[in-house]
């Protein structure tokens, strides 16, 4: 893209008090945004009430700065990157069937075509050691399925995905897309700088947020449409009634596609989303392979969450004991009859095993598909 078209999408996009939904008239009626900007008064009074008028007279006072930077973004080294705008034949099709979609999109790593098979995947932000291991083990097997997961890059449930679709990936395969709430140049939380270099080097991550734009309350909910709309389908992992994930299932829904939920512990705040979303209607899914064969998405036989080894005789006496709820030391001294001190060493060795994890309030839980 020339500077000065890429000067005049900018411009469009930063005007103050414009909005996307006048952006999108002016787009329609005039064509690309310079000649919107060639547009006498007349014409443009045709589209617009007089204050966006007024507005789209002025030049942005940030636009020579973000232009600047944004061309320093794109000609960083590094992985690929481009700024698709909505008069791009690249723009994502998904995208384009969504009643607001971005004027821009800033994008960075494996510049493919979007992925015609993907998901979402979404969830906590606190998950249980059950949930990470979930959301984990699904995205792995999406992957190895030849299906893209897409989530937030946000802590939790989106970042074990995002692992989850990396471990699974076919090499050369767009793995996963990251959909962050900010710039496209700022890592946030800063925790997942290695991931995002990873999700960089094998996926995608995509902004609709202009280069240098902070982590701001406001643009997370909003970007989850974007979530939404690039996966075919919405799986929600673990998550609280009031939680951003819900946003994206409810979003996921009024784009006519499928949510998914997993149960979990009727004891769980954690579960509670997702009880929520399963009496609204969600479908009920105890495997990948559950989700791959809704939306025939399936290709090679994707491996199931449940692990048949699980299934062998032997198992662990006190795993069985424990069940798939969070319980402590009291409650598992009671229904084992197994002394403390011989206890506490067996629920350390299971631990370091990774066959239970413990939680805080001196709780305990199994890790593992049930």
């Amino acid at each position: 893209m020339q500077r000065d078209e890429l000067a005049g999408w900018l411009r469009l996009a930063l005007t103050p008090g414009l909005g996307p939904q006048a952006a999108r008239r002016l787009l329609a009626a005039f064509g690309l945004p310079q000649s919107i900007f060639a547009q006498d008064d007349a014409a443009l009074a045709q589209v617009l009430d007089g204050a966006r008028l007024g507005a789209l007279r002025k030049e942005p006072p940030a636009l020579a700065a973000q232009l600047d930077a944004t061309l320093a973004w794109l000609q960083r080294e590094g992985p690929a990157r481009e700024v698709l705008t909505l008069g791009d034949p690249g723009y994502p099709a998904a995208l384009l069937a969504m009643e607001d979609p971005p004027l821009m999109l800033y994008r960075m790593g494996l510049l493919t075509a979007a992925p015609q098979r993907a998901l979402a995947v979404v969830g906590s932000r606190n998950p249980t050691p059950q949930g990470l291991q979930n959301a984990r083990r699904f995205s792995r097997a999406f992957a190895e399925a030849g299906v893209t997961v897409v989530s937030g890059m946000a802590l939790g449930i989106d970042g074990a995905a995002h692992d989850g679709a990396l471990e699974g990936a076919a090499a050369g395969a767009v793995a996963t897309i990251a959909v962050v709430g900010t710039g496209i140049d700022r890592v946030y939380p800063k925790r997942h700088l290695e991931l995002a270099h990873r999700i960089a080097e094998r996926g995608m991550i995509v902004s609709e947020y202009p280069v240098g734009t902070p982590p701001l309350k406001e643009n997370f909910p909003r970007r989850n449409r974007l979530i939404a709309g690039l996966g075919q389908g919405t799986l929600v992992v673990e998550a609280a009634l009031k939680s951003g994930s819900l946003i994206t299932a409810r979003l996921a829904a009024e784009q006519g596609k499928e949510v998914f939920a997993i149960p979990g512990s009727i004891h769980s705040p954690h579960a509670r989303g997702c009880h929520a979303l399963l009496r609204q209607g969600a479908k009920l899914v105890e495997s990948a392979q559950d989700v791959l064969e809704d939306l025939r998405l399936v290709l090679p036989a994707a491996p199931a969450l449940h692990d048949p080894e699980e299934d062998a005789e032997g198992e662990d006496p006190l795993l069985d004991a424990m069940g798939y709820d969070p319980i402590g030391l009291d409650a598992l001294i009671a229904r084992t009859g197994i002394p403390a001190p011989l206890l506490q060493a067996k629920l350390l060795e299971l631990e370091l095993a990774g066959e239970l994890a413990r939680l805080p309030g001196g709780l305990f839980q199994r890790v593992g598909a049930a």
